[in-house]
């Protein structure tokens, strides 16, 4: 029922930036937790970053530091700032909504009920 579409995906080179937006809709976006996972060649799905209902914020340990998770759920989107970008980030990334626990801060990919296609980021060295 909740349709999630990401995009701002593209190809830059280490250490460049790009800035990421899942759009939703079907749904009440502001009462969910959102997060973002990825999907890199010959991996399984990670975690990357999640959002609490509230704003309270959790980063994999791999891009703390260079990765912002945030919403503005007067626009029903989440965001992911992605700085300082390495070659091993090249992924697909997607997002999605964790619908049972939206003040939580999850990060297991079976915490989110919703997701979208995913966006292509490419990372060359």
């Amino acid at each position: 029922q909740v349709q999630l579409i990401e995009s701002g995906g593209g190809l830059v080179q280490a250490g460049g930036s790009l800035r990421l937006s899942c759009a939703a809709s079907g749904g009440r976006f502001s009462r969910y937790g959102m997060g973002w996972f990825r999907l890199a060649p010959g991996k399984e799905r990670d975690f990357v970053a999640a959002i609490s209902s509230t704003g309270a914020t959790y980063y994999a340990d791999s891009v703390k530091g260079r990765f912002t998770i945030f919403r503005d759920n007067a626009k029903n989107r989440v965001y992911l700032q992605m700085n300082t970008l390495r070659p091993e980030d090249t992924a697909v990334y997607s997002c999605g909504a964790d619908v049972a626990s939206p003040t939580g801060l999850r990060s297991l990919i079976s915490a989110y009920a919703y997701w979208g296609q995913g966006t292509q980021v490419t990372v060359s060295s």
